[in-house]
């Protein structure tokens, strides 16, 4: 079930200028010495006549150097298979991705990332749209959780480059990728909490570790974020004492302690039984609204932006707004949930209806 919410309208509809698609922003823009009606100005001619070895009419040409231009209009080559790949692995990669209206938060640039023999990241090329709940589907071993890493870098890239609200993140002096990392909250698989400490204190510990505040605000933050996820009467319990589904909550309320603009969700979904599952789903996305709201009456630079990794396929199609599906280190397709789940690829088709029959096998 998804929640009917005016933010969900907003992050399909956005009128803001500066989340509006280029193009048609461009819709309205001149460009100073410049005319369409045939004549040439400044060098640069309009009505498909080749002007400087370069033709505007939609098809590439070449120019007095020899190279190949290709203009707006025209689909991009597609890539080659990565090294020691062959085009025939990769068939199913259409690297198709459908506008979400939205900049990225955080934005892998031709990532390649290898352990020994064994290359997870093969060419990644995958956005994360700000103010949207993403989801990076994919089989497991995939390098979904490799890309977690990467985001908050812990792990850098052989080559390529990971951009955070578009810095970037490999070329971050030690002091600066310090203060990046508080952008983000992460929910880890189990929720990884201290097992000498209480449930309060495990989500106060990121207050006290990077923060000066009091303990009275601490007391606030701390009890406000586990109302929210509903374990307010459990905040002096021990992690043992809890479910699996209480300690990824009380999780949940420390990813969110220091008000971050980036949630990240690793297979929260794990171990949990399909009506928790679902009441989790509710739970994100209810807290992304109230995040959304509250990043608007604040102002904020940037939206919250969640991004889930999971293999449940209904948890995708009740929370996710944004879907990447990861196969083979490379993105398939990638985009607004209602056009992944309505693919013609039939690797997207096989993986969102949990199909035997199709192109991924048990190899």
């Amino acid at each position: 079930m998804r929640f009917d919410t005016d933010d969900d309208d907003e992050m399909r509809g956005n009128d803001d200028p500066a989340t509006t698609p280029a193009a048609e922003r461009d819709d309205d823009t001149h460009d100073d010495g410049a005319e369409t009606n045939g004549v040439e100005t400044n060098g640069v001619e309009t009505n498909g006549v080749e002007t400087n070895g370069v033709e505007t009419n939609g098809a590439p040409t070449e120019s007095e150097s020899g190279s190949r231009v290709w203009v707006v209009d025209e689909e991009p080559p597609r890539p080659g298979p990565p090294p020691g790949a062959d085009e025939d692995e990769y068939k199913w990669h259409t690297y198709k991705v459908y506008p979400s209206g939205r900049p990225d938060a955080v934005e892998f640039i031709d990532t390649y990332k290898s352990f020994g023999r064994s290359h997870i990241l093969r060419g990644l090329n995958m956005g994360l749209p700000e103010g949207m709940v993403s989801m990076i589907l994919g089989p497991s071993g995939t390098g979904k959780s490799v890309c977690i890493k990467h985001m908050v870098g812990l792990l850098y890239p052989d080559e390529g480059d990971i951009l955070v609200h578009g810095e970037s993140v490999p070329n971050m002096p030690d002091n600066e990728l310090f203060d990046m990392r508080k952008k983000f909250g992460l929910l880890f698989q189990d929720g990884a909490l201290f097992g000498s400490m209480n449930v309060y204190d495990n989500v106060a510990f990121p207050l006290r570790q990077h923060t000066e505040k009091g303990e009275d605000e601490i007391e606030d933050i701390v009890m406000r974020r586990l109302k929210e996820v509903g374990l307010a009467d459990a905040a002096g319990k021990m992690p043992n004492e809890l479910s699996g589904g209480m300690r990824k909550r009380a999780g949940f309320a420390r990813a969110l302690v220091l008000e971050p603009d980036i949630v990240l969700f690793d297979e929260p979904d794990s171990g949990l039984d399909p009506v928790r599952t679902a009441l989790l789903g509710e739970l994100i996305l209810e807290i992304h609204r109230d995040m959304m709201e509250e990043a608007k009456q604040k102002q904020k630079e940037h939206l919250p932006t969640f991004c889930v990794i999971t293999h449940d396929i209904m948890s995708a199609r009740r929370v996710a707004d944004y879907i990447n599906v990861l196969w083979k280190g490379r993105i398939v397709e990638a985009g607004p949930a209602e056009d992944m789940l309505n693919s013609d690829n039939p690797f997207i088709r096989q993986f969102l209806s949990g199909e035997s029959q199709g192109p991924l096998s048990m190899d």
